[in-house]
């Protein structure tokens, strides 16, 4: 982890990362390995549709990822990340569109990936953060574009970073505290869990 901005909130929540196992941020489909005895995946659609076709099938997934962010949330604050990424070799931290969706993000710190042996595919990831009351709703831009796979990498975290919810085409991984929270919250949407024994 490298480049942590200067922001009070942003250095807060950077010691926090630092805190946990793994220690620093992890990209967000990496969740569900980092925190696996607290994980759990939600389908955003019936009989796991990937991608909605219509208005009928985004009001659908709205529902379901807010339905899950209000009983994270409500009541309180959270960070919404968004992430860009490049090439190691080249200096790019933003995209237009990751931009447009996220104006109140400002970099919080980047994350190299080099573990592959060919550096052409070295990278770097872009963590851009913002602090906000939550409220359901205010998410529906970043949430229809994780629906239609638009950008690289959304999470929401509580303040605390106990709570990580993150969107993307077809679902949501979600990361509870404990595994018996994790439980709890699974049987509450039992509908909309994978048929799959994994989980996945």
């Amino acid at each position: 982890m490298t480049g942590p901005s200067a922001d009070p909130a942003h250095e807060r929540l950077t010691r926090l990362w630092r805190d946990r196992a793994p220690a620093g941020p992890v990209l967000p489909y990496e969740l569900k390995t980092a925190y696996a005895d607290r994980w759990v995946r939600f389908h955003s659609l019936p009989e796991s549709k990937r991608y909605p076709e219509d208005e009928a099938e985004y009001a659908v997934l709205l529902d379901r990822y807010n339905t899950v962010l209000d009983e994270l949330f409500a009541g309180g604050d959270v960070y919404v990340v968004t992430t860009d990424w490049a090439p190691l070799s080249e200096l790019v931290e933003w995209s237009d569109e990751r931009a447009d969706l996220h104006p109140e993000g400002t970099l919080w710190t980047t994350l190299d990936k080099t573990a592959d042996p060919d550096p052409d595919f070295h990278t770097r990831w872009y963590f851009y953060a913002d602090r906000r009351p939550w409220r359901r709703g205010c998410l529906d831009p970043l949430l229809r574009a994780a629906a239609d796979d638009a950008l690289p990498g959304i999470f929401v975290t509580d303040p605390g970073l106990t709570r990580i919810h993150h969107p993307y085409d077809g679902g949501a991984d979600v990361v509870l505290p404990t595994p018996g929270e994790r439980d709890r919250l699974r049987d509450r949407h039992s509908a909309w869990l994978s048929g799959h024994p994994s989980g996945y």
